[in-house]
C-alpha cells in the first residue's frame, strides 16, 4: 500500500468516524425500522421532511450544548436565552421600528452576552457550572417577561415567516439549512482545528490542559458563548416557524438539548464525545416523538418514553466505562 493510498483511507475513516456513536447509530435505525411497520405514514417523504423540520432548533442548540459537556460543563439557560433573543427581536423590530435584519444581529449579541456572563462566573468566580447557568436561565427568563411584560409579539414581515416552510429545491427548507450549516460547522471545529481539539483537552483533565499551554479559562467564556448564541440562534429560527415571539418559548428545551447531547454518545463527564454522535441523538428523539404522535401516544406517555431513553443512555454509558 502507498503512502497516498493510506492517507487517503484515513481521510476516509476520520470522515465517517463515528466518535462513540455507533451504539446510538443502531438505536436509530432499528427504531425507524420498528415505526416503519407500526405507522404506514412514517417513511413518506413527507413526514420525513416534517422531522427534519421540526428538530432545527434542537439540532442548533445541540451543537452549542456539545461543546459545553466536552469540556465537562452544563449550560441550563438555553432554553431561557432563546426566549430572551425572540423577545429582543420582536420588541426591536415590532416595537421600537427597528429594521428586522438588524434587530436580528443586536438578538444574537444580547444571545452572546449571557453566555458571557456565564463563563465569567464560572471561570473568574469559581462558581460551579451548573450554579451559574441555573442562575443565568432564571434572569434571562425573567428579562425575556420584562420585555414585554409577558405579552407576546406576533406579525412579522411575510419573508421572515416564509424561510421556514419554503422548500427550495423541493425538500430542504432555510431553516433545515441553516441547521445543517451549523452542523458543519461544529463537526469541522472540533475535527479539523487545535481550538476544537483543546476542549476534549479540558474536558479530559483542565490542569493537564493548562500545563500543556491551553487557555482553559478564555476557551471556557468561549464555549458558553457559543452555546448561548446558538440558543439565540434557535430563537430566531423558531420566531420563523411560528411567526410570533413570546417569553414562555424554549420552557425545558434545555433539558432535551442535554439529552440529545447524551443519548449521542457524549459523555457527561467530558471529553469524550462529537457531532456525529449528536446529530444522531437529535435524530433519536425526533423520530421518536414525531413516531409517538403517529402511534397516538398522549404527551404525557411521551415524556416518560423520553425519559427512559435518556437513562439507559447514560446507563449504557456508565457500563461501557466499567
Amino acid at each position: 500500500m502507498t503512502t497516498a493510498t493510506a492517507r487517503n483511507q484515513t481521510r476516509i475513516s476520520d470522515l465517517f468516524s463515528m466518535s462513540g456513536a455507533t451504539g446510538p447509530l443502531i438505536g436509530l435505525v432499528l427504531l425507524c425500522v420498528f415505526l416503519s411497520f407500526a405507522a404506514d405514514s412514517f417513511l413518506t417523504t413527507r413526514n420525513l421532511l416534517n422531522i427534519m423540520d421540526q428538530v432545527t432548533v434542537l439540532g442548533i442548540m445541540a451543537v452549542g450544548m456539545t461543546f459545553v459537556i466536552l469540556i465537562g460543563g452544563i449550560d441550563l439557560a438555553v432554553g431561557s436565552v432563546l426566549a430572551l433573543s425572540m423577545m429582543v427581536m420582536g420588541y426591536l423590530s415590532n416595537m421600537a421600528g427597528m429594521p428586522l435584519e438588524l434587530a436580528i444581529a443586536l438578538a444574537l449579541l444580547a444571545a452572546a452576552a449571557t453566555g458571557a456572563v456565564s463563563g465569567l462566573l464560572i471561570t473568574w468566580f469559581s462558581v460551579p457550572a451548573f450554579i451559574a447557568t441555573l442562575a443565568m436561565m432564571s434572569i434571562a427568563r425573567g428579562l425575556a417577561n420584562m420585555i414585554t411584560d409577558g405579552q407576546q409579539i406576533v406579525g412579522f414581515p411575510a419573508w421572515f415567516s416564509m424561510l421556514a416552510f419554503t422548500r427550495y429545491g423541493g425538500f430542504l427548507t432555510l431553516t433545515v439549512a441553516i441547521m445543517l450549516i451549523v452542523f458543519a460547522l461544529g463537526w469541522i471545529f472540533l475535527r479539523y482545528t487545535a481550538s476544537g481539539r483543546s476542549l476534549y483537552a479540558i474536558g479530559g483533565n483542565p490542569e493537564v490542559a493548562r500545563l500543556a499551554g491551553i487557555r482553559v479559562g478564555l476557551t471556557t467564556i468561549g464555549v458558553y458563548v457559543v452555546s448561548a448564541l446558538l440558543a439565540g440562534l434557535g430563537g430566531i429560527v423558531l420566531a420563523m416557524r411560528l411567526d410570533s415571539v413570546q417569553p414562555t418559548a424554549g420552557f425545558t428545551y434545555e433539558l432535551d438539548t442535554i439529552a440529545a447531547v447524551v443519548i449521542g454518545g457524549t459523555s457527561l463527564s467530558g471529553g469524550q464525545g462529537g457531532i456525529v454522535g449528536t446529530i444522531i441523538g437529535v435524530l433519536i428523539i425526533g423520530v421518536l416523538r414525531n413516531g409517538l404522535n403517529l402511534l397516538g401516544v398522549s404527551p404525557f406517555t411521551q415524556a416518560v418514553v423520553i425519559g427512559v431513553v435518556i437513562a439507559l443512555a447514560v446507563a449504557a454509558e456508565a457500563f461501557k466505562k466499567r
